[in-house]
């Protein structure tokens, strides 16, 4: 049993070969549903433009559906891209969010651009200043800004910083808990860059009032099968999405198990798609309760956000059980 951290899934409404976009959107509720009942202390939803893999491009009103079906667990974004938008609108939004789910809004941000160069210029994209309008941002929603936001937020909206690299010192100076990922995590690799990187969030930590303490999120994909052949097959559809992204340009749909192994890949796909797996945590449900245990003990996490993704929906019904039921 792990008792250290909370447990939270990040879903990012990933589109299925076959289906329509809304699907994947409702699928997001119905999972964000289940994730309640079964205990899970959050759910994120993020915020991708014109990819065709996934759906979710506009947190706020997505969660505003979550929060219509939902009474306890707490919605975030992981995240809002805050280049794309101005901060007064950003502040409005999940100010209104709140209205529908006070207390229980946690609005993450992030600065990734566009996908592609056409995405960026639809987007407006142009160079801005992250921890000003991070601290813009905040100014609005703790009323200490020169002009008063409304709706008035019910309830606090704390403010998460999605980091890699500088961000990290931005959060900390700026007193804001994190969310990592990716290869700082170290999983499948060398975890000593990322130790000294969270290290340096935790040491260059300036309290503040929303946070008097350094907290740190860590974010991957998480699959629990009954056996650990099974698992690995679970990882097969988003990574072999990630693998035809990295080399055809476009991040597509998810496909089924079968299919992705049947299809013809290059060396490079094949290398993407091993990378892709050595980065996660698969297996049966005490394969990935030591992992798990082992990477919250090196990171000294608080929380642990499964970002977890597969074709078949209730394989990975099954797979947020199992792993809600470690943390129980």
């Amino acid at each position: 049993m792990i008792e250290t951290a909370r447990l939270s899934l990040l879903d990012r409404s990933r589109t299925r070969a076959g289906e329509p976009d809304d699907a994947a959107l409702t699928g997001t509720v119905a999972r964000a549903v289940s994730a309640e009942r079964l205990g899970f202390s959050r759910i994120w939803v993020a915020e991708h433009h014109s990819v065709p893999g996934i759906a979710g491009a506009a947190p706020a009103v997505l969660l505003a559906a979550v929060a219509t079906r939902t009474t306890s667990i707490r919605l975030g974004s992981a995240g809002v891209m805050l280049p794309h938008h101005q901060p007064l609108v950003v502040a409005e939004q999940f100010a209104t969010l709140s209205a529908f789910a006070p207390g229980r809004v946690d609005l993450g941000l992030g600065r990734s651009p566009g996908f592609t160069a056409p995405v960026r210029r639809a987007l407006r994209a142009t160079e801005r200043d992250f921890p000003a309008d991070l601290a813009e941002l905040r100014a609005y929603l703790s009323g200490s800004a020169a002009i008063t936001l409304h709706p008035q937020p019910a309830g606090t909206v704390p403010l998460h910083v999605l980091a890699t690299g500088s961000g990290l010192q931005v959060a900390a100076g700026l007193g804001l808990p994190v969310i990592v990922g990716g290869p700082i995590l170290g999983v499948g690799g060398d975890p000593e860059p990322g130790l000294a990187a969270l290290a340096g969030y935790r040491r260059d930590f300036r309290p503040s009032d929303q946070q008097p303490e350094p907290r740190i999120s860590i974010s991957l994909d998480v699959l629990v099968a009954d056996t650990a052949a099974e698992a690995a097959d679970l990882l097969l559809p988003e990574a072999w999405a990630m693998a035809r992204s990295r080399t055809e340009g476009a991040f597509p749909a998810l496909e089924p198990v079968a299919v992705v192994r049947a299809a013809q890949r290059t060396p490079r796909q094949q290398q993407h798609l091993d990378q892709t797996a050595a980065a996660a945590i698969a297996g049966t449900s005490a394969q990935v309760e030591s992992r798990l245990a082992e990477l919250l003990e090196r990171t000294r996490a608080a929380e642990l956000v499964a970002s977890s993704s597969t074709f078949d929906r209730d394989a990975l019904a099954a797979s947020d059980a199992a792993l809600a039921a470690l943390f129980s």
